[in-house]
């Protein structure tokens, strides 16, 4: 678990929830302590955490944001890099579900596993093995000369970016507070953005999409480097914090099992929303490039700077998510959130012009910014304090597979019935998930009704 000291601020702090079993990471409730901010405060508050920090504190946030770029560099060179990689391995277009589903199979057994990992070696060699695990994997990836090992390529880096991503994500939920949260995931929103714009410029000027992932690699392993030359500022699990842990699993009793969870009602819609809501974000991410290019004619260059906008537009909202995160009703900004990028989604499947399939591309990652975080703050009132370990790590496993299985469908439907077909299927996708929100939204409020 994370031991590291945090010095007092004049911002209020998000009240960490009661630890309930031995070595779990702590948890932190972001959405009740955010209504009792005043309005100054809660615009301030991302911003302030950053004030009267050490050297070592603002080195450790700067790393974390560095390394969470880092994660989503790979994610962005895969939808502008797809065509070229599966005519350069002779494989057809929905072939991309094999790469996906290798790659969140590593992916999902990490996470699982890093709080047991961190547990053992600490997070700083955590981080240099996740690290070292990607670097090697995407510079497999420039040099094998079969598709079926590249695929298998795949578990190797998906090991190493779940290690970073769930690592990272506990480290900051217990030591920061949900406008940090959505700054991380900002820092996502960078690297994913700029990997579609360094594949495209490798596209255009060498026609080698190897390229791009030999850069890639090789920042990931100067990656790990860093982290070997800064294990002394990360945290160490010690026998104090343990024996810690072990009073307070006595006080409040063991936590319920995943059964337990699972059996709730609420746990079951939660698990729904965050498979659903990330199989249309990847979707997008995944096919808009080969969308534009192979189903309607836009050329290559015009079709990587479209593609980039929906990262560009994504990280924009993540950075102002951050702001507004303790100012506004996380619930009613996922909704509109969802709505707007309905608009877009109609907007891309009407298929006007290129300008207009940028604005559709960039309005739906404007409004998909704020909804991963959103939804992951409101877990704890969906399913309660006890059920909320569990139920965030259902959710993380669930948003994985929704991820490769809806993304690895639309191939297969695009390879059937044309790539045409991709926004029509993100229109009903979206309109879907509304009707789940709101659901949930209204099962919550009558809960809450019969509780009173």
């Amino acid at each position: 678990m994370h031991t590291g000291n945090q010095e007092s601020t004049d911002i209020p702090q998000a009240e960490p929830i009661q630890v309930v079993q031995a070595g779990t990471l702590p948890q932190v409730s972001l959405e009740a302590n955010a209504a009792a901010f005043t309005p100054a405060v809660a615009q301030a508050a991302p911003v302030a955490r950053f004030r009267n920090k050490t050297a070592r504190q603002l080195a450790l946030v700067a790393m974390i944001f560095v390394a969470f770029i880092a994660l989503g560099l790979p994610d962005g060179l895969l939808g502008v890099g797809w065509p070229s990689i599966r005519t350069g391995f002779g494989v057809p277009l929905d072939s991309l579900g094999l790469l996906l589903s290798t790659s969140m199979s590593g992916y999902l057994f990490s996470s699982f596993f890093s709080g047991a990992i961190e547990r053992r070696l600490g997070i700083g060699k955590l981080l240099i093995v996740s690290c070292l695990l990607t670097g090697l994997g995407l510079l497999g990836y420039t040099l094998v000369p079969t598709w079926w090992m590249m695929v298998g390529l795949g578990l190797l880096a998906g090991l190493g970016a779940g290690g970073i991503d769930s690592s990272l994500n506990a480290y900051v939920a217990g030591h920061y507070g949900a406008g940090l949260m959505q700054w991380l995931h900002a820092s996502y929103g960078i690297g994913v953005t700029i990997g579609p714009l360094l594949m495209t410029y490798f596209l255009t000027r060498t026609a080698q999409w190897r390229s791009g992932y030999l850069v890639v690699g090789a920042f990931q392993l100067l990656l790990a480097l860093v982290f070997v030359f800064s294990r002394s500022l990360w945290p160490k699990h010690t026998q104090e914090s343990a024996q810690s842990t072990d009073e307070t699993v006595k006080l409040h009793g063991s936590r319920p099992g995943l059964l337990q969870t699972l059996k709730k009602g609420s746990t079951l819609i939660g698990l729904l929303q965050f498979f659903i809501y990330t199989g249309c974000e990847v979707t997008l991410g995944i096919w808009a490039f080969s969308l534009l290019t192979e189903g309607r004619g836009v050329a290559p260059g015009l079709a990587g700077l479209i593609a980039g906008s929906f990262w560009g537009f994504f990280t924009v909202g993540r950075i102002l998510a951050g702001l507004l995160a303790y100012k506004v009703n996380m619930r009613k900004l996922v909704l509109v959130a969802l709505l707007v990028a309905l608009a877009g989604a109609v907007l891309l499947a009407w298929n006007q012009s290129p300008t207009s399939s940028l604005i559709a591309v960039s309005l739906i990652g404007f409004a998909y910014a704020p909804i991963f975080p959103g939804l992951v703050t409101g877990t704890e009132s969906r399913v309660g304090k006890t059920h909320l370990n569990n139920a965030v790590g259902m959710q993380t496993a669930s948003a994985g597979l929704g991820g490769t299985v809806i993304t690895s469908v639309v191939g297969i439907l695009a390879r059937r019935f044309g790539l045409n077909i991709v926004p029509i299927i993100l229109v009903g996708l979206i309109a879907f998930l509304i009707l789940i929100v709101f659901f949930a939204s209204r099962l919550r409020a009558s809960e809450d009704l019969r509780s009173a």
